[in-house]
């Protein structure tokens, strides 16, 4: 597995690109304690890890994982919320992952304006 690449967003949010099952106990041994992963099912075809493949491999290696799907073009002010909770509630750090990262740090910085 080569090493991700990861582009901070803040002291205790990092993003990435599509990771593999196996990335997840890197993440671990990285220090990262929460994943989120923004990528729907089958984005891009059949062979992109599922969301249930990826969860079961996060909680293996001891990470609590949360699946929100969003569009690449596209985020909702609902997902946009939503993510603002996960970065509130979940144990950080956290690793949030999508095809390229991108999606991850606009989600990131919309979800960062809207809050107090």
């Amino acid at each position: 597995m080569s090493e991700p690449t990861l582009q901070r967003l803040s002291d205790e949010v990092c993003a990435t690109a599509q990771l593999q099952p196996e990335a997840m106990a890197w993440a671990a041994a990285q220090g990262f304690r929460s994943v989120i992963n923004n990528r729907p099912d089958f984005e891009h075809g059949p062979d992109q890890p599922t969301s249930a493949a990826m969860e079961a491999a996060a909680r293996d290696a001891g990470l609590a994982y949360v699946h929100l799907p969003v569009a690449g073009g596209y985020q909702s002010p609902e997902e946009i919320a939503r993510f603002g909770e996960l970065l509130d509630s979940l144990p950080k750090p956290i690793l949030a992952f999508c095809r390229s990262g991108a999606r991850v740090g606009k989600l990131f910085q919309a979800a960062s304006a809207s809050r107090p």
